[in-house]
Protein backbone atom coordinates (compact mmCIF):
# COMPACT_ATOMS: atom_id res chain seq x y z
CA UNK A 1 0.00 0.00 0.00
CA UNK A 2 1.26 3.49 -1.27
CA UNK A 3 0.80 6.27 1.68
CA UNK A 4 -1.97 7.64 -0.63
CA UNK A 5 -3.75 4.36 -0.76
CA UNK A 6 -3.06 4.53 2.94
CA UNK A 7 -4.49 8.26 3.31
CA UNK A 8 -7.73 7.19 1.48
CA UNK A 9 -8.43 4.56 3.66
CA UNK A 10 -8.01 6.59 6.53
CA UNK A 11 -10.11 9.25 5.18
CA UNK A 12 -12.86 6.59 4.97
CA UNK A 13 -11.98 5.46 8.61
CA UNK A 14 -12.49 8.58 9.97
CA UNK A 15 -15.54 9.34 8.18
CA UNK A 16 -16.98 6.03 9.77
CA UNK A 17 -15.91 7.06 13.11
CA UNK A 18 -13.85 3.86 13.35
CA UNK A 19 -11.06 5.86 15.68
CA UNK A 20 -9.43 2.70 16.73
CA UNK A 21 -8.03 1.35 13.09
CA UNK A 22 -7.83 5.00 12.55
CA UNK A 23 -5.55 5.29 15.42
CA UNK A 24 -3.60 2.00 14.00
CA UNK A 25 -3.12 3.38 10.35
CA UNK A 26 -1.43 6.68 12.04
CA UNK A 27 1.28 4.50 14.44
CA UNK A 28 1.88 2.56 11.16
CA UNK A 29 1.77 5.24 8.73
CA UNK A 30 3.94 8.15 10.97
CA UNK A 31 7.73 7.55 9.99
CA UNK A 32 6.82 7.08 6.25
CA UNK A 33 4.59 10.49 6.09
CA UNK A 34 7.17 12.49 7.91
CA UNK A 35 9.75 11.00 5.70
CA UNK A 36 7.64 12.21 2.61
CA UNK A 37 6.92 15.76 3.72
CA UNK A 38 11.09 15.94 4.09
CA UNK A 39 11.54 14.66 0.40
CA UNK A 40 13.40 16.59 -2.49
CA UNK A 41 10.36 15.72 -4.75
CA UNK A 42 7.36 18.53 -4.55
CA UNK A 43 5.08 16.00 -5.48
CA UNK A 44 5.78 13.55 -2.41
CA UNK A 45 5.71 16.24 -0.10
CA UNK A 46 2.44 17.20 -1.48
CA UNK A 47 1.23 13.95 -1.23
CA UNK A 48 2.41 13.97 2.19
CA UNK A 49 0.83 17.41 3.47
CA UNK A 50 -2.63 16.14 2.11
CA UNK A 51 -2.52 13.24 4.03
CA UNK A 52 -1.91 15.11 7.38
CA UNK A 53 -5.88 15.73 6.64
CA UNK A 54 -6.79 12.27 5.99
CA UNK A 55 -5.65 10.92 8.46
CA UNK A 56 -7.07 13.45 10.58
CA UNK A 57 -3.87 14.00 12.35
CA UNK A 58 -4.24 16.86 14.86
CA UNK A 59 -0.26 16.29 16.05
CA UNK A 60 0.95 17.29 12.62
CA UNK A 61 -0.18 20.94 12.60
CA UNK A 62 3.50 21.75 12.91
CA UNK A 63 4.14 19.50 9.72
CA UNK A 64 1.39 21.77 7.64
CA UNK A 65 3.00 25.21 8.70
CA UNK A 66 5.99 24.41 6.80
CA UNK A 67 4.08 23.08 3.98
CA UNK A 68 2.07 26.19 4.00
CA UNK A 69 5.80 27.82 3.71
CA UNK A 70 6.70 25.50 1.01
CA UNK A 71 8.38 27.22 -2.14
CA UNK A 72 6.01 25.02 -4.36
CA UNK A 73 2.68 25.66 -5.01
CA UNK A 74 1.47 21.95 -5.05
CA UNK A 75 2.41 21.79 -1.45
CA UNK A 76 0.71 24.65 -0.59
CA UNK A 77 -2.47 23.92 -1.80
CA UNK A 78 -2.25 20.37 -0.14
CA UNK A 79 -1.26 22.18 2.77
CA UNK A 80 -4.14 24.29 2.70
CA UNK A 81 -6.92 21.22 1.71
CA UNK A 82 -5.49 19.65 4.79
CA UNK A 83 -6.10 22.76 7.43
CA UNK A 84 -9.62 23.56 5.71
CA UNK A 85 -10.66 19.47 6.84
CA UNK A 86 -8.89 19.46 10.18
CA UNK A 87 -10.28 23.42 10.86
CA UNK A 88 -13.82 22.45 10.14
CA UNK A 89 -14.60 21.63 13.96
CA UNK A 90 -11.89 23.42 14.84
CA UNK A 91 -11.49 26.94 14.49
CA UNK A 92 -8.19 26.98 16.53
CA UNK A 93 -6.50 25.71 13.50
CA UNK A 94 -7.14 28.67 11.52
CA UNK A 95 -6.95 30.86 14.40
CA UNK A 96 -2.92 29.61 14.96
CA UNK A 97 -2.09 30.60 11.47
CA UNK A 98 -4.22 33.49 10.36
CA UNK A 99 -1.58 36.31 9.62
CA UNK A 100 0.19 33.05 7.48
CA UNK A 101 -3.41 32.96 5.97
CA UNK A 102 -3.85 36.74 5.40
CA UNK A 103 -0.34 37.05 3.37
CA UNK A 104 -1.29 34.16 1.32
CA UNK A 105 -4.92 35.33 0.60
CA UNK A 106 -3.15 38.39 -0.60
CA UNK A 107 0.19 38.05 -2.01
CA UNK A 108 0.58 34.38 -2.74
CA UNK A 109 1.91 34.33 -6.81
CA UNK A 110 -0.35 31.35 -7.57
CA UNK A 111 -3.94 31.92 -7.63
CA UNK A 112 -5.30 28.89 -6.54
CA UNK A 113 -3.55 29.21 -3.44
CA UNK A 114 -4.82 32.60 -2.68
CA UNK A 115 -8.44 31.40 -3.30
CA UNK A 116 -7.81 28.20 -1.09
CA UNK A 117 -6.26 30.05 1.72
CA UNK A 118 -9.61 32.13 1.44
CA UNK A 119 -11.80 29.50 1.67
CA UNK A 120 -10.06 27.69 4.45
CA UNK A 121 -9.98 31.56 6.51
CA UNK A 122 -14.10 30.36 6.58
CA UNK A 123 -13.61 27.67 9.26
CA UNK A 124 -11.69 30.37 11.35
CA UNK A 125 -13.31 32.65 13.58
CA UNK A 126 -15.37 36.02 12.75
CA UNK A 127 -12.25 37.95 13.42
CA UNK A 128 -13.24 41.77 12.04
CA UNK A 129 -9.28 42.02 10.53
CA UNK A 130 -10.28 39.45 8.51
CA UNK A 131 -13.16 40.09 7.71
CA UNK A 132 -12.03 43.50 6.15
CA UNK A 133 -8.94 41.92 4.54
CA UNK A 134 -11.54 39.40 2.82
CA UNK A 135 -13.84 42.31 1.72
CA UNK A 136 -11.07 44.82 0.42
CA UNK A 137 -10.45 41.77 -2.02
CA UNK A 138 -13.75 41.07 -2.93
CA UNK A 139 -13.91 44.91 -3.97
CA UNK A 140 -10.71 44.97 -6.01
CA UNK A 141 -11.26 45.19 -9.48
CA UNK A 142 -7.79 44.26 -10.35
CA UNK A 143 -8.16 40.87 -8.88
CA UNK A 144 -9.02 37.68 -10.49
CA UNK A 145 -13.05 37.53 -10.60
CA UNK A 146 -13.05 33.67 -8.65
CA UNK A 147 -10.71 35.12 -5.99
CA UNK A 148 -13.26 38.33 -6.05
CA UNK A 149 -16.24 35.90 -5.27
CA UNK A 150 -14.83 33.83 -2.79
CA UNK A 151 -13.15 36.44 -0.79
CA UNK A 152 -16.68 37.83 -1.08
CA UNK A 153 -18.85 34.93 -0.18
CA UNK A 154 -16.37 33.61 2.81
CA UNK A 155 -16.54 37.19 4.51
CA UNK A 156 -20.44 36.96 4.27
CA UNK A 157 -20.45 33.86 6.03
CA UNK A 158 -18.06 34.87 8.51
CA UNK A 159 -20.14 38.18 9.22
CA UNK A 160 -23.58 36.06 9.83
CA UNK A 161 -21.20 33.85 12.86
CA UNK A 162 -20.14 37.84 14.12
CA UNK A 163 -21.82 37.60 17.73
CA UNK A 164 -24.94 40.50 17.40
CA UNK A 165 -23.82 43.64 19.77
Amino acid sequence: MTLQEAAARADALAQEGAERELAGLRAEWADELEAAARDPDFRRRAHAYRAIGQFRWRAKEELLRRGLDDESPACRGSALLSLELLSRDHPSTVNGVRSLLHTMATADDNAAVRRLAILVLKNGSPQRETIVLLEGLAGDDEADAELRRAAGGVAQQLKRRQPKR
